[in-house]
């Protein structure tokens, strides 16, 4: 390997090697017993949830569907999971019917979807215990359960055309179950009480990683290697 300019091919070795050390003390758990990438997540994951608390809103949404009946069979690969979710519905006052795999259920919409926000409300704020002995199941499995029927509630709906009430059913799945099942046991925190952070986090990822881009252009540089615009050709 012949160097051409050592003075380059010095300050680009210099800067790789401080690289390295940094991203050996990335991966190194000195953050509180964790490593660097898993402050950031951890630290992404509060600040995320801080900004995802949509009851209120879902709540109203409810709302417009109250006192309005549904009727609805929903078909299960496993038998034990139709009467785990049994459980769920009618304990929102539902009536339900097991037959093999396949669950009938009949009821008021906006009773059963304003009792599985509060199950999600409850998760969000991290006290799961209420879920759990409300039906007597794990409580992630239970939220798992009440998303994973309403979603074929809302898929049936759509072809019954009754968007309004698809609607609402999608609302509570994405804005309430998931919230509450994605972040459970996680405490949340708002974006402005840590903005010095978030900003710092941010502009480390992006000097960091020009950090390595500059490393390898002068080492290259200082090998002879360049990246230069090819000559047009012109035609005689």
């Amino acid at each position: 390997m012949i160097i051409k300019n050592k003075k380059m091919f010095a300050i680009g070795s210099f800067a790789a090697t401080t690289f390295l050390g940094v991203l050996l003390l990335i991966f190194s758990p000195v953050f509180s017993g964790k490593n660097g990438l898993q402050f950031a997540d951890d630290s992404f994951n509060r600040l995320s949830k801080g900004s995802s608390y949509f009851i209120p809103k879902v709540s109203k949404s409810v709302e417009k569907v109250a006192g309005k009946r549904v009727k609805q069979d929903i078909k299960f690969e496993k038998a034990e999971d139709a009467e785990t979710t049994a459980k769920l519905f009618a304990s929102a006052g539902a009536k339900t019917e097991l037959k093999d795999s396949t669950l009938s259920i009949e009821g008021d919409l906006g009773g059963i979807l304003k009792n599985t926000v509060a199950d999600s409300d409850a998760m969000f704020k991290n006290d799961g215990k209420v879920v759990a002995d409300k039906y007597g199941m794990d409580e992630k499995k239970a939220m798992k359960s009440w998303w994973t029927a309403l979603s074929m509630i809302e898929k049936n709906m759509k072809k019954e055309k009754l968007i309004e009430e698809a609607k609402v059913i999608n609302e509570v799945n994405k804005k309430a179950i998931e919230p509450a099942y994605n972040f459970y046991k996680i405490e949340g925190q708002k974006v402005a009480d840590h903005a010095g952070m978030l900003g710092g986090l941010l502009v480390f990822y992006v000097a960091y990683t020009m950090w390595w881009g500059y490393s390898i252009f002068y080492m290259f540089a200082g090998l002879g290697l360049s990246m230069k615009k090819a000559k047009v050709k012109k035609e005689a």
